[in-house]
């Protein structure tokens, strides 16, 4: 219960750590836009043949993904064992300096290096931030915490986009880089969770992903972390990044525009992530509130694939109520924090998101591998549903967080 003398929900809110993890996620969520909307005018300009630029285009994609999950594992182990801020200063640094390399490419070599070292940089953002958060605010309002954060991060997605429709393609890096600079000043201001201080002194592990594997119950506490989050990557990795396909296969007056179809995603998603987090405070549950939005995003893929949508208007609608019900992503990483105990809460909230974006990976080839049998719309359709029924089935198995308190380890035990 809140005293006269006890701080105020916004002051506790707009606390330094807690402002500079929304940040920081907003330059996370930048960087990886960016790259979707530069792709192609980026690899033109290095002289790349239209084939060429959908061919090595897959490529970088696939290299800023493999250096995200490997910096998902690294900044994780590295949050537990050094500290939540030793990942917040090393990850903007090197994500910093290989944006600002992005934009002076003239290779297509050099420029697949330069965007797996920025993965690998922007991995341990969102993880050590939300550890961060979750730490440092009263569970009454973690809750806001995650909403602040993940509003800011889905900001950073439009920035990008006004970004790159006023400046060149090398310029929009140039500011990425600029403001990751800029973040890393900001956060010498920061000071470390007092969870985290206390951790150190005592003689535990911390950081040692093994334990994540030697007891059953931790296990599969992680793997339900991972697939309650496919659906939002069934939408935004199949759904919105394929829309020109789809509203071609749904026999609409016009194509749809990919780079659209995402900012109208990503803008509802910015609608989603206030509205979850506020539904699981005022319902006082981190289940309840991920239910709701998950059966919302299953119904609305089911108007997207099977509803008679003759308009592209009709479907870029669908496509940002696709993005609201998306909302929950920052609200299930908050789930994973406070799932584990402070010795593996880094390792734990900064791999779960990476595996979850890699989990498109398993999707999309499924899709692939169904589409020639069934067509684009029931490939799809199949895809989502096992998506969905694998989440639902994660989430009625998952522990409710909401009341939970944070200054806890998971003790060393093997297989039981």
């Amino acid at each position: 219960m809140q005293t006269a003398s006890s701080p105020s929900t916004f002051s506790q809110l707009v606390r330094i750590p807690v402002l500079v993890a929304a940040l920081g996620y907003m330059v996370d969520m930048y960087d990886l836009f960016l790259f979707s909307i530069v792709r192609v005018p980026s690899l033109a300009s290095l002289g790349l043949s239209q084939e060429s630029i959908m061919h090595d285009g897959l490529m970088l994609l696939n290299l800023q993904m493999a250096g995200m999950l490997t910096g998902g594992i690294f900044w994780g182990i590295m949050g537990d064992k050094r500290g939540r801020l030793s990942v917040l200063f090393g990850s903007i640094l090197i994500y910093s300096i290989a944006n600002i390399g992005n934009g002076l490419v003239h290779s297509v070599g050099v420029y697949a290096v330069l965007r797996f070292i920025a993965g690998f940089g922007l991995a341990g953002e969102l993880g050590a931030g939300i550890t961060l958060v979750s730490e440092i605010l009263p569970a009454r309002i973690r809750g806001y915490g995650a909403t602040l954060v993940a509003t800011m991060g889905v900001l950073g997605a439009l920035l990008a986009y006004l970004a790159s429709y006023f400046f060149d393609w090398r310029i929009s890096y140039f500011i990425g880089g600029g403001l990751g600079l800029l973040l890393l000043i900001l956060r010498f201001r920061v000071f470390e969770s007092g969870i985290f201080v206390q951790l150190k002194e005592q003689k535990v592990k911390r950081g040692n992903v093994k334990m994540l594997f030697n007891n059953r119950k931790r296990f599969f506490k992680y793997l339900n972390g991972i697939i309650i989050g496919m659906p939002i990557w069934f939408v935004v990795g199949i759904l919105i990044t394929f829309s020109p396909e789809f509203s071609t296969a749904l026999g609409l007056d016009k194509p749809v525009n990919a780079g659209k179809a995402v900012m109208l995603a990503f803008s509802g998603q910015v609608a989603g992530n206030l509205a979850s987090g506020f539904l699981s405070q005022y319902l006082q549950s981190r289940k309840k509130a991920m239910l709701v939005f998950i059966i919302l995003s299953v119904s609305l893929v089911l108007v997207y694939l099977l509803a008679p949508i003759d308009s592209s208007t009709i479907l870029y609608i669908v496509c940002a109520c696709l993005g609201f019900s998306s909302g929950y992503w920052t609200l299930f990483i908050t789930v994973a924090a406070e799932l584990f105990g402070s010795n593996l809460r880094a390792t734990v909230a900064t791999t779960i998101p990476n595996f979850v974006r890699a989990t498109v990976i398993p999707l999309t080839a499924l899709f692939a591998l169904l589409k020639p049998h069934s067509g684009i719309i029931y490939s799809a359709l199949i895809t989502g549903l096992v998506a969905y029924l694998l989440a639902f089935a994660a989430l009625f198995f998952l522990e409710e967080t909401f009341k939970k308190e944070m200054n806890y380890n998971e003790e060393e035990n093997e297989l039981m």
